[in-house]
C-alpha cells in the first residue's frame, strides 16, 4: 500500500467491569493469551509504521505508554466520548493530508486482512469515509447503520438511541471506520452531544460528512465474533478462546 495512512487507536478506557481484586489496569491492558488486548490489535496494524499509529490513552495513562513506548499518544484527560476521544488527537494528525484509521485497542480479534480491506476500498472508491460494518449473532450492543430506500447509507445510530424498528437493523456498526484526515477534523468541529449520554460520538461523523455532499462507503463483512469488544470478563474469556484457535 503506496498511500499515507495513520492509524489512531482508541486506548482511554477504565474498563471498570473488568477490575478485580487483582487489578485495576485500563481495560486495553487487560491480558488475552498472555498479551495486552492493546498488543494483538497493534499486532493486526503492523502494515502500519509505528510512528503513524497515534494511541489515545486517558486512564492510568504511563501504563498504556510505558509498555508500548516506541508509539506516539495523545491524551484523553476526560472521557466525554468516542468523538472527543479522537478529537484528543488533533494535535497529531494537523497539517496529515493522507487517510487515517480509527480503531479500539479492547477489539484484539479484528485481523489485518479486514483493516487492510477496508483502507482498501477507501482508496479505490476515493471515499471520504469508509465504514466496516457486520453482522453478528451474538447480542451486543452495536450502533445500527441506516440505509435510505436506495440502500445508500445515511446515518449511524447507536442502540442507545434507536427507535424500536432501528433495533431490527442487522447491520451493525463496528466503529472502524477510515476517514481523509482534513475533512475528519473539520467535522468533529461539528459534533454535538444531546443524546442519551451527553456525548460526543464519532458514530455521528459520517453521517455529518454524508450530510455536506463528502463521499461515503462501506466495506460489509460477515465480522461474527471477531468483533466483540471487551468490557465484561465474559467477553475477555471469548476473545481469548478466538485467539488461542487461532494459534492452534
Amino acid at each position: 500500500m503506496t498511500e499515507r495512512v495513520k492509524a489512531v487507536v482508541l486506548a482511554a478506557g477504565k474498563g471498570t467491569r473488568l477490575h478485580s481484586d487483582e487489578t485495576d489496569a485500563p481495560k486495553v491492558m487487560r491480558e488475552a493469551c498472555g498479551k495486552p488486548l492493546l498488543w494483538h490489535v497493534l499486532g493486526a496494524l503492523s502494515f502500519i509504521d509505528k510512528n503513524d499509529i497515534i494511541l489515545v490513552v486517558g486512564y492510568k495513562k504511563e501504563s498504556v505508554t510505558g509498555y508500548f513506548s516506541e508509539y506516539p499518544y495523545a491524551v484523553q484527560a476526560e472521557q466525554l466520548g468516542t468523538g472527543h476521544a479522537v478529537a484528543s488527537a488533533k494535535e497529531n494528525l494537523t497539517g496529515f493530508t493522507g487517510a487515517v484509521l480509527i480503531c479500539y485497542g479492547d477489539m484484539p480479534a479484528i485481523k489485518s486482512e479486514v483493516y487492510k480491506e477496508l483502507l482498501q476500498t477507501h482508496f479505490e472508491e476515493k471515499n471520504d469515509c469508509t465504514i466496516l460494518t457486520g453482522e453478528s449473532d451474538l447480542p451486543m450492543s452495536f450502533g445500527r447503520i441506516v440505509r435510505d430506500a436506495d440502500n445508500r447509507f445515511l446515518e449511524v445510530v447507536e442502540e442507545k438511541d434507536c427507535t424500536p424498528e432501528q433495533l431490527k437493523i442487522t447491520e451493525l456498526n463496528t466503529g472502524v471506520y477510515v476517514f481523509n484526515t482534513p475533512k475528519l477534523l473539520e467535522t468533529l468541529g461539528k459534533l454535538k452531544n444531546d443524546n442519551s449520554q451527553g456525548e460526543y460520538y464519532i458514530t455521528d461523523v459520517p453521517g455529518l460528512m454524508r450530510a455536506d455532499g463528502e463521499k461515503t462507503g462501506i466495506v460489509k463483512r460477515n465480522l461474527g465474533d471477531d468483533i466483540i469488544g471487551v468490557n465484561t470478563q465474559e467477553q475477555l474469556k471469548m476473545v481469548e478462546e478466538i485467539l488461542n484457535k487461532r494459534q492452534v
